[in-house]
């Protein structure tokens, strides 16, 4: 079984390669990258301590998502390619009428159309790489950068130049040599930058990386492979036009499903958002135990007006999930008397205390500590009661696949860290969605006639 997955797979991941539209897509998006840094100088951004700064907001936001765009069509015209056109053309029957199970085929047309469509991913996001060391053209007076045009160019020509010279003596098929060539060249290229300075000067190689696009990148990446499961889904019942109509109506109905769906799934009121938060005693930073109290600062008056005694709860979401903090009663104590607030009767729960206007200070109450992920942060939202879910939004929700999750841009540019560990998490839910299209595509594959 695994020799002949690895064999259909590789026999796909040729075939993808070789297919004109991919370098097309590939070059063409690279040109795109070179028009953004010309384009991209409308931002007037205020925020100087991201890892993108000023103009180059607009360059990495506009980049990734032509990069989301031409991997969405890449992926519709690939799988087109290895199953839609193969039934066509009866080119499928040499598989199937041999004693190989349907689902070997199509997981082995997955694995080929990836591998194709994961090398191209790759390459144009350099591209975007090379773009965002170079930085935009605000004005005519700006210096080019010389050494990411050059590396860059000379990738490309190389790449090109070797796949001509393959093909006009040997016969190899120029766009499958091109990519194949242009993979490594762009990677070394994009090292050989690292190491550069503007000026054509030794520099350290961390110099120009950036850990948090890179995490963007890598996010996007997964989010391609899941649009290509999707394209060999719809492939397996679909002609051409159709699979490319329904990767792109996926692709951008996905990436506003939090507005259609997702924000009818929590039921919640964001009360303020939070403009700074200490501990009352600065020995105790982490409003971990009965007694302990912090003093928050609320960027705007809260609606409804908070008063003393009422509950206090807190999540880095305006939809108030993940919310910070278990669910607690509210509390019906008398807050003057340490007895009654820290007695071991008394429910956990945190509560305010003291409002002023803009200024709280809310106590963490009970006669055991209240489970919470942390302590309240700038720029959190607050709440006064817990979040529900409403079950019907969220199962509609979670059948559709949430683009947003691989969308990381909003992150960078905003200077919120974006953890490592959450790209496991975005790992998990890309093979999630990636087994569920497939096995739809298998389904759809099993009751197809392709005599």
């Amino acid at each position: 079984m695994n020799l002949r997955v690895l064999a259909i797979a590789r026999n796909t991941f040729i075939e993808s390669l070789r297919q004109p539209v991919l370098l097309l897509l590939l070059l063409g998006n690279g040109v795109l990258t070179i028009l953004i840094t010309w384009m991209s100088a409308f931002s007037l951004a205020d925020i100087e301590s991201a890892e993108v700064q000023g103009d180059n907001k607009v360059l990495l936001d506009v980049g990734l998502s032509t990069v989301f765009g031409c991997g969405a069509l890449i992926a519709g015209f690939i799988a087109t390619a290895a199953i839609s056109r193969e039934i066509e053309n009866k080119t499928i029957l040499t598989i199937v009428s041999k004693p190989i199970s349907r689902w070997i085929v199509v997981f082995g047309k997955f694995l080929g159309v990836s591998g194709a469509i994961l090398i191209a991913t790759v390459i144009m996001l350099v591209f975007l790489l090379m773009a965002v060391r170079h930085g935009v053209m605000s004005t005519a007076a700006d210096a080019i950068d010389r050494p990411v045009v050059f590396y860059a160019f000379g990738a490309v020509i190389l790449s090109a130049l070797a796949g001509a010279w393959c093909n006009f003596f040997y016969r190899w098929n120029f766009p499958q040599v091109m990519t194949l060539l242009l993979l490594p060249l762009i990677l070394l290229a994009y090292v050989a930058m690292l190491f550069t300075h503007r000026d054509w000067k030794l520099q350290g190689a961390l110099v120009d990386i950036k850990p948090q696009i890179l995490i963007a990148c890598a996010c996007l990446a997964m989010a391609v492979l899941v649009l290509a499961s999707i394209a060999i889904a719809a492939s397996t019942r679909l002609g051409q036009v159709m699979t490319i109509v329904v990767c792109m109506g996926v692709f951008v109905l996905s990436l506003m499903s939090n507005y259609f769906v997702g924000r009818q799934v929590f039921d919640n009121h964001v009360v303020a958002e939070i403009a700074k938060a200490t501990p009352s005693d600065p020995g105790k930073p982490n409003l971990a135990l009965p007694g302990e109290s912090f003093e928050i600062q609320l960027k705007n008056a809260p609606k409804p007006t908070i008063r003393v005694g009422d509950s206090f709860f807190y999540s880095p979401s305006p939809t108030g999930f993940p919310m910070m903090t278990a669910s607690f009663p509210r509390f019906q104590g008398n807050l003057e008397k340490g007895e009654s607030f820290l007695g071991p009767d008394v429910p956990p729960g945190l509560v305010v205390t003291k409002a002023e206007g803009q200024n709280l200070t809310i106590k963490m109450v009970g006669g055991i500590a209240l489970a919470r992920v942390g302590p309240p942060l700038a720029d959190d939202f607050v709440f006064l009661r817990p979040t529900s879910v409403r079950p019907l939004w969220l199962a509609v929700w979670g059948a559709f696949p949430n683009m947003q999750s691989f969308w990381m841009v909003d992150a960078v540019s905003q200077n919120r860290p974006i953890p490592p560990i959450y790209l496991l998490l975005v790992a998990g839910y890309a093979l999630c969605q990636i087994t569920i299209f497939l096995s739809l595509a298998i389904l759809l594959f099993e009751g197809r006639d392709v005599g």
